[in-house]
C-alpha cells in the first residue's frame, strides 16, 4: 500500500573531504591521495565555490554538523578549516549545538595544530590512533608510534570537548586476551567516543594483494565474532555501549554527523569523491582531485553525477542504514517520510522468524536488531527487506 508523502523539516548535516595523505594505509579503500605538493589556497577556493553551490540548493536550513573527513583533515591549512566554518556559518546559519569534527592523524605534527584547529571552530576530533601496539601499527602501515599517538590525545583532549579513537582490531593472530587488553587500556583513556573496526580486506587494497599472494591470512570469521562479543561486553561494562555497529559512546555523546547518515537525514558532501544525500537526490563529486578541480573551473560545482530518489529507493537505503543503530527503525517515521507503508518495506514474517533467534525485536512501530544479531546484519537484511520493485507496487 502506498500512502500520502509528508516532507518534514530535518537536519542538514555538511561533509566535507579532504583526499590528501602523506602515504596510504595498505587496508584503506578511502578516496586518498599522495601528492608532492599541495596548492592550499586553490583548495580552499575551491571547496568554498563548491559549498556555495550547495548552499544555493538548500539555504533555508540550519547545520547540525560538520565533518572534515578524508584523507587526512588534519593536514589542512587551519586557516582554511576557519574559512569554510565561516562560510558554512554565513550560508546556512547553525544550530545552537552545532557538531564540528575533524579527523586526524595522532601525529606530532598533525597535534601542534590542535589549538589553532579549535580556535577556528572544531570542537569535536576523531583520532585515528588504530593500534596501541608498535608492532601492529607498522604492519598497519601507520607513521605514528604509540607514545606519539598518546602525546597527541593527552593535547587533543586539551583543546576539544570531545574526543572520539579509532582502533582496528581482529587482527591477523590477535587474540582474545591481546585484544581486551589492547582495548582496556584505551577505555582507561576517558574519551566518550570509540570507534572499533574489525579489520576487513577491502578490494583494490594492498592488504587484498597481500592476502592473495598468501603474505598473511586474516582472522577468520568465528575468531572475528569471538572478538566482537568481548568488544560488546566491555565498552557496555564501561558506560559506552555500542550504538552503531562499530561505534560505541557515553549516552549523550554520540557522533551527531555519522547519526544524520544512519537515521536517513540530509547531508551535503563536498570535495573529491564526496557523496551528498539531498532535496531526494544523491551526489557524488569527481574522486580524483585533478579532475575536481577540472569540474570546479568548468562548473562551478564538483559534482560528477546527481540522481534522483524515488521514494522506495530512499525508504531501502534508510531500512538498510537505520538498522545498524541500536535504536533500530522508527517504522512510523520512516512511512511518513516516504509514503511507503511498513508491510511493503519488510517482510513482517520473515522479521517474527528471525526474532524468535533472538537476533531482532520488533513491537508495532520499530524494529531493532539485537546485539546478537549484529554480527549478522548483512546476511538478515535481504530476508527482511523486501526489493524496491516490491515496495514501490
Amino acid at each position: 500500500m502506498t500512502m500520502t508523502r509528508q516532507s518534514q523539516p530535518a537536519p542538514l548535516a555538511l561533509y566535507i573531504h579532504w583526499p590528501f595523505c602523506v602515504s596510504k594505509c595498505p587496508y584503506c579503500d578511502f578516496n586518498s591521495h599522495v601528492r608532492d605538493t599541495v596548492d592550499d589556497a586553490a583548495w580552499c577556493a575551491a571547496l568554498l565555490v563548491d559549498m556555495a553551490y550547495e548552499a544555493g540548493l538548500t539555504a533555508d536550513r540550519k547545520l547540525t554538523s560538520i565533518f572534515f573527513g578524508g584523507g587526512t583533515p588534519s593536514l589542512m591549512p587551519p586557516s582554511t578549516v576557519a574559512a569554510l566554518i565561516d562560510a558554512a556559518q554565513r550560508h546556512w546559519g547553525f544550530a545552537e549545538d552545532i557538531e564540528i569534527t575533524l579527523e586526524a592523524n595522532p601525529s606530532s605534527v598533525e597535534a601542534a595544530r590542535f589549538s589553532d584547529l579549535a580556535a577556528a571552530g572544531v570542537n569535536r576530533v576523531s583520532l585515528g590512533l588504530q593500534s596501541l601496539d608498535d608492532t601492529a601499527l607498522t604492519f598497519l602501515g601507520r607513521a605514528h608510534s604509540v607514545a606519539e599517538s598518546l602525546d597527541a590525545l593527552a593535547i587533543a583532549q586539551r583543546h576539544f570537548g570531545r574526543v572520539n579513537i579509532d582502533l582496528i582490531y581482529a587482527r591477523p593472530e590477535q587474540t582474545a586476551d591481546q585484544w581486551g587488553a589492547e582495548l582496556q587500556r584505551a577505555l582507561s583513556f576517558g574519551t566518550d567516543h570509540m570507534s572499533l573496526y574489525q579489520l576487513t580486506i577491502e578490494p583494490g587494497t594492498r592488504f587484498e594483494t597481500l592476502v592473495r599472494t598468501g603474505h598473511f591470512i586474516p582472522a577468520d570469521d568465528d575468531d572475528a565474532a569471538t572478538l566482537y562479543e568481548l568488544t560488546g561486553q566491555m565498552t557496555s561494562a564501561a558506560g559506552i555501549p555500542a550504538y552503531e555497529i562499530s561505534n560505541h559512546a557515553r549516552p549523550g555523546s554520540e557522533s551527531r554527523h555519522n547519526l544524520s547518515y544512519w537515521r536517513y537525514d540530509d547531508y551535503i558532501g563536498i570535495g573529491p569523491g564526496a557523496h551528498g544525500r539531498r532535496l531526494e537526490a544523491a551526489t557524488q563529486r569527481h574522486k580524483k582531485p585533478e579532475n575536481f578541480l577540472s569540474a570546479m573551473e568548468r562548473n562551478a560545482h564538483g559534482l560528477s553525477s546527481e540522481e534522483h530518489l524515488d521514494a522506495a529507493t530512499c525508504a531501502t537505503e534508510s531500512l538498510l542504514m537505520g538498522l545498524r543503530l541500536a535504536e533500530g527503525i522508527d517504522l512510523s517515521r520512516l512511512s511518513q517520510r516516504t509514503g511507503i507503508a511498513a508491510a511493503d518495506l519488510l517482510d513482517m514474517d520473515a522479521v517474527d522468524k528471525i526474532a524468535q533467534l533472538g537476533l531482532i525485536t520488533r513491537d508495532d512501530n520499530n524494529v531493532t536488531v539485537t546485539p546478537q544479531g549484529m554480527p549478522l546484519l548483512d546476511a538478515i537484511l535481504p530476508q527482511i527487506v523486501k526489493i524496491e520493485a516490491d515496495a514501490a507496487a
